[in-house]
């Protein structure tokens, strides 16, 4: 995906999935390891935090349209690769909370998802 044009936003508006939507992807083992990058790198990027919660819902079975968001989200990365948090070891910022809502949107239990990641920062 070096030569591949880049994406302005993580993941497209108004995008559901479903379990069963889509073909079998044929490398469940390739999208894991994608998602397991991901899930690695949201901790400095949280403007994916979304896309990465959505997408690990299908780290069991994975389908065409999931690997395909997946990589809509390797092409975002690449266009922001300048982007992301630094944390200095000799500051007093203490960060406690980032929380992003979806607002009962989730396919399967018409609830709501948060997303929730702690740090703490000394």
């Amino acid at each position: 995906m070096t030569d591949c044009k880049v994406d302005d936003f993580p993941f497209p508006k108004g995008l559901k999935f479903h379990k069963d939507t889509g073909d079998k992807f044929s490398d469940p083992e390739m999208y894991r390891r994608i998602i397991g990058k991901l899930l690695y790198l949201n901790m400095t990027r949280p403007d994916i935090s979304y896309a990465v919660q959505q997408l690990s819902q299908f780290f069991g079975d994975p389908r065409l349209p999931h690997f395909s968001a997946a990589q809509h989200v390797l092409k975002y990365l690449k266009g922001t690769l300048q982007h992301g948090l630094f944390y200095s070891d000799n500051t007093n910022l203490k960060l406690q909370a980032y929380c992003d809502e979806d607002w009962g949107t989730c396919a399967y239990s018409a609830r709501s998802l948060t997303i929730v990641s702690f740090w703490d920062i000394p």
